[in-house]
């Protein structure tokens, strides 16, 4: 064998060992994005789908997955990629462009300086997540409208969903998280989720294995202490310490029994009847205590 062929080995091994875990990884996230696309209805057909980028590593997947599931979906929809350019300083301006020239899909950059209101409005040493997250919405709803867009995608993960849970809860006295799919309250605009069966852990090895050009935040992840980081430092210790805890709960998001909590909007408990749309509805009597035995984990 020459030095030459002895020296190529390792490197065709492990080229051969990242390929076959990036597809694997791409099998399950096209998996669990296809099967939450259908449990929520997200994409119907004739949809114009606006794909929110913002350069980080949840946005880059989700176009990647969708435009992957675009090409064997039974039903044709559009995809549409947009990013805000919020003027933060050193943002680097060409990245996503050359980045989406190169996949050849149709992009929109909205340059807007938001940075500058939310640095002169929010003092100093202040969570800047609130009032960026609700400008930049703003402006994404504005330009959904203007360009007939029927679905806004954006990239939060189950493990989001998870931490938002948690976060209310512990902060804002509601159990309520990010839903899967949500109708604007003007009713102008329908936000999709479709990663929110996925984990925050594939998605990051994905997009190292794939290499996006990740573009960081320097308005909002550089900030310390946020209650998010605090409560997302508190679910991966969970899943180190107790694995299967995080599908269990998300598994629990999507199993509510609002008879067995104490919201008497949501159930009647004078009449034992659940609420739906205002009125009660008659509900099955609840099943009799079983013993599981062993609990088998949804793994999602």
């Amino acid at each position: 064998m020459t030095p030459e062929a002895v020296s190529d080995t390792p490197a065709s091994d492990a080229e051969r060992k990242r390929k076959l875990e990036t597809n694997k990884l791409q099998k399950r996230l096209r998996r669990e994005t296809g099967q939450a696309i259908q449990d929520f209805r997200m994409i119907e057909s004739g949809d114009r789908v606006m794909v929110c980028l913002s350069g980080g590593k949840d946005s880059y997947t989700m176009l990647d997955i969708l435009m992957n599931l675009q090409k064997s979906a039974p039903v044709s929809f559009e995809l549409i990629a947009v990013n805000l350019d919020q003027k933060q300083p050193g943002f680097p301006e060409h990245v996503l462009p050359e980045y989406l020239s190169a996949l050849g899909i149709e992009y929109h950059i909205i340059e807007k300086d938001t940075y500058s209101i939310v640095k002169e409005k929010v003092p100093e040493g202040k969570t800047t997540c609130g009032l960026c997250s609700r400008l930049r919405r703003g402006i994404l709803y504005n330009f959904a409208e203007e360009h007939g867009i029927t679905k806004i995608a954006l990239g939060h993960h189950r493990d989001d969903l998870l931490e938002t849970l948690f976060l209310n809860m512990f902060y804002g006295g509601k159990m309520k998280s990010m839903p899967p799919k949500l109708f604007s309250d003007d009713g102008r605009n329908t936000v999709i989720r479709p990663l929110a069966y996925s984990r925050e852990k594939d998605i990051a090895r994905y997009a190292a294995l794939r290499e996006y050009p990740i573009i960081p935040c320097n308005l909002c992840g550089s900030q310390e202490n946020l209650q998010r980081q605090v409560v997302k430092d508190m679910l991966q210790q969970w899943d180190k310490q107790h694995p299967g805890r995080i599908e269990t709960m998300f598994r629990a998001m999507c199993n509510v029994e609002p008879s067995h909590l104490a919201d008497n909007t949501l159930y009647d408990f004078e009449n034992g009847r659940s609420i739906v749309g205002g009125q009660a509805a008659p509900v099955q009597a609840a099943e009799p205590e079983r013993d599981y035995g062993r609990l088998d984990v949804l793994n999602l």
